[in-house]
């Protein structure tokens, strides 16, 4: 075989081979930074319904502490924002956030706080019904950092 023939064959070769080599790290990367937008548009769905989840909650909490009626439309609000987080989340946001849903409904029904009550109850802590889900959100939240 001609030298001239080996010479061309190897420089073929070897653009071959970066070439292949070339588009196969842009092609890696594209893959790599598409995932990561992905997560971040994620995480921020999620952090938008759970800020929304809190600030409702927090809401209609402090109105069932004070009032026998509720405001029905706002329940069924945050029931809505549940069955979001149902799509979006694992079961363990879902859960703390139902548990929340129900302790709201339930302190409807019982007899309305006085100040002394709630001062009792912030001394003890009772009065932070979110704190489950929120510590729920923040681990989910840290877990998603390290993928």
């Amino acid at each position: 075989m001609d030298p001239a023939y080996v010479s061309a064959f190897a420089a073929l070769g070897g653009a071959l081979i970066g070439g292949l080599t070339s588009f196969a790290t842009s092609r890696l990367t594209q893959q790599t930074q598409a995932k990561a937008q992905l997560l971040a548009h994620k995480m921020t769905r999620r952090e938008e319904l759970y800020k929304r989840f809190i600030e409702e909650a927090s809401k209609l909490y402090a109105d069932s502490l004070i009032h026998d009626k509720p405001d029905v439309s706002q329940i069924i609000k945050l029931y809505a924002m549940i069955s979001m987080m149902r799509t979006l989340s694992p079961s363990i946001i879902v859960q703390s956030a139902e548990k929340v849903a129900r302790m709201i409904v339930n302190t409807y029904l019982q007899p309305n706080k006085s100040l002394p009550e709630l001062r009792d109850m912030v001394n003890s802590s009772a009065i932070d019904p979110l704190q489950d889900f929120s510590e729920a959100c923040r681990e989910e939240f840290q877990s998603l950092e390290y993928l």
